[in-house]
């Protein structure tokens, strides 16, 4: 390998044997090359990187207009706007919250929790957006980590790559793939199928979680998750009704995790009028009863996440559960008709067309039930209210402040066999060969925003637009290399140089260019540099292009070193307090099994 890293360089500084080339090719090698060393410096983001490479590109003639946007016509894209609205309504209906709080059941130390972990992880990310799964399990693993007095960064990293092995097993698993079956059908060539980067994926999946399991944990660092032990937050008491089909009826509060929610404890029960205070780790609990809380309003709205826990509704026909309404804080004012009165007493429903769900006062636990909580001038309300409260009572006498909460929407909870139905229809079709991956999945996003399963406003705002316009460019970029013959150069480079050692030399050239670029870029964007340049070496050697492209695909997907390689990454960086070696320490060896698993299977499967 050496001698070819060497024999590269030798070429390029020479020039001798590469296809001729006319100034538009080495002006779009100039233009990748800005836009390599410009995501690099991160001079912007990624997606205004790619979009002034492409638009330079236009500038100068290279592309055409249409061919400028055609990227963004491209079936892959709107695949990939489509799955994220999939995952959104996984998540508003419950759905993606029921199947991973189940992950950490009866895991009690590090090593069962990891293997506990992975399989379900695995098999969410092959069937949706990997990013999404990560966001939402990063605070699950956190809590349970906390509760078990585990440091997260144990457990985050780990996370983010099980994901991404996961999604490098379907067509649909991460918008890499979905980028490359983009590309294909542009080619010409028959469509990727819906499992077929499984065949060398699902190994790598394998041979990733193993090396997660029994080598990760020897690399991992032991960090404080950062957050402050003696931080003063605004501690509220609420109450939370167990109805009759909440899966905690049943359990003991040992049992149902409700012993040490982060921030947030149980002071006790009331259960018929009769209360249980302290309450034992193991008092059972039963539908109908009335737990007391107090803690953080972060965790608050966590629990109204749970199927079947809601707000008590302090009046007769309260709204307690409607999908429409969300949480907001108010401060009462001390000219508020509210003051000197009870919460019972003061009518929120008729009046404001809200239920109190808490209340906090001056950092002070505030006792009794909530109904009897006589309101004092500053007191803060946690309330559930309709849509449009804050605009109606922002400017209003009777608060200081009003705040909407962002997501915190109860979950659509009668909705989520909807879901889950449609999105396997969906994978049922596509692998059926009924519809195309880009077909299935609009006709799915739209049978979910029929059965209100997710609304439009939480469909748009689910759309990661970044994302997009990443792949759109990169495509444009894709097809200028293609068109001014700069793929075909480096293509010639790369053959030139690796073909005396036959096609498997050239393969793990591709392989370690791709898989080099997207650690030091994004995912996307490497893969639309490399597609190119791995079909023109394909044709330079006279072989099948298949073993190339997917070389391409699973070096751009399975990329672990760097932190900026993959959102995931970026996700769990934070919260873990993960420094850049970190990534290094424990990828770079996962980077070497994918590849070496890869570069043994690709020639088997697909041959040349």
């Amino acid at each position: 390998m050496l001698r070819i890293c060497r024999g590269l360089a030798a070429t390029l500084a020479s020039g001798y044997g590469a296809a001729p080339m006319d100034w538009q090719g080495w002006f779009t090698l100039a233009v990748v090359g800005g836009v390599l060393v410009g995501m690099l410096r991160g001079f912007a983001g990624p997606d205004l990187v790619m979009m002034a490479g492409l638009l330079t590109l236009a500038a100068v003639g290279i592309l055409s207009p249409v061919e400028t946007f055609s990227g963004f016509a491209n079936p892959a894209l709107a695949t990939v706007g489509a799955v994220f609205i999939l995952s959104a309504a996984l998540r508003e209906t419950g759905a993606l919250e029921a199947t991973l709080g189940r992950i950490f059941v009866r895991a009690e130390n590090e090593r069962s929790g990891l293997i506990r972990m992975f399989p379900p992880l695995a098999f969410l990310s092959a069937f949706l957006n990997n990013t999404t799964v990560v966001a939402m399990t990063t605070p699950v693993v956190m809590d349970w980590a906390r509760r078990h007095r585990f440091s997260p960064s144990r457990f985050l990293i780990p996370l983010s790559y099980s994901s991404i092995l996961g999604g490098v097993t379907t067509l649909m698993g991460t918008s890499t793939t979905l980028l490359v079956a983009g590309l294909i059908l542009d080619a010409d060539m028959p469509p990727m199928a819906f499992f077929e980067i499984g065949a060398v994926g699902l190994p790598i999946c394998l041979v990733g979680l193993l090396y997660l399991i029994f080598v990760a944990p020897r690399l991992l660092p032991r960090r404080d998750d950062g957050e402050e032990l003696g931080e003063r937050r605004r501690e509220y008491t609420s109450a939370m009704r167990v109805e009759s089909d909440c899966p905690l009826v049943g359990q003991t509060v040992e049992e149902a995790g409700l012993r040490h929610l982060p921030g947030l404890f149980l002071i006790e029960i009331d259960r018929d009028g009769r209360m249980i205070s302290p309450v034992a780790p193991d008092d059972t609990i039963q539908a109908n009863d009335q737990l007391v809380f107090a803690g953080v309003v972060a965790t608050i709205v966590d629990l109204q996440r749970i199927r079947g826990l809601v707000p008590a509704a302090v009046e007769e026909g309260a709204p307690i559960s409607d999908p429409e309404r969300n949480l907001a804080e108010a401060v009462v004012s001390d000219s508020s008709p509210l003051v000197n009165r009870s919460i019972r007493d003061a009518n929120f429903r008729t009046v404001y067309d809200a239920a109190v769900v808490a209340v906090h006062r001056n950092a002070a636990r505030v006792g009794g039930k909530i109904g009897d909580i006589v309101i004092r001038p500053g007191d803060t309300l946690l309330l559930q209210v309709g849509p449009g409260f804050a605009r109606a009572h922002s400017n209003s006498s009777d608060f200081y402040l009003v705040s909407e909460l962002s997501d915190s929407e109860p979950p659509r909870f009668d909705r989520a066999w909807v879901a889950i139905g449609v999105m396997v229809a969906m994978v049922a079709v596509v692998t059926l060969n009924i519809l195309s991956i880009s077909v299935a999945a609009f006709l799915a996003a739209g049978a979910l925003l029929v059965t209100r399963c997710i609304n439009g406003p939480g469909a748009r705002r689910s759309v990661q637009w970044p994302v997009l316009i990443v792949i759109g460019a990169g495509l444009g970029i894709a097809l200028a290399m293609q068109k001014t013959g700069a793929a075909g150069f480096i293509a010639h480079l790369l053959v030139g140089n690796a073909g005396p050692y036959g096609p498997l030399a050239t393969l793990a050239v591709i392989y370690i260019v791709t898989l080099a670029l997207t650690e030091s870029l994004n995912h996307t964007a490497a893969a639309a540099i490399m597609f190119p340049i791995a079909v023109a070496s394909a044709g330079e050697l006279v072989v099948e292009p298949r073993g190339f492209i997917m070389a391409v695909t699973v070096a751009a997907s399975c990329s672990f070193a760097s932190p900026v390689s993959y959102q995931t990454h970026l996700i769990v960086m934070g919260p873990g307090r993960y420094r850049f070696m970190d990534f290094v320490r424990v990828g770079l060896p996962l980077d070497i099994l994918c590849g070496i698993v890869a570069l043994l299977l690709i020639p088997i499967i697909w041959g040349f």
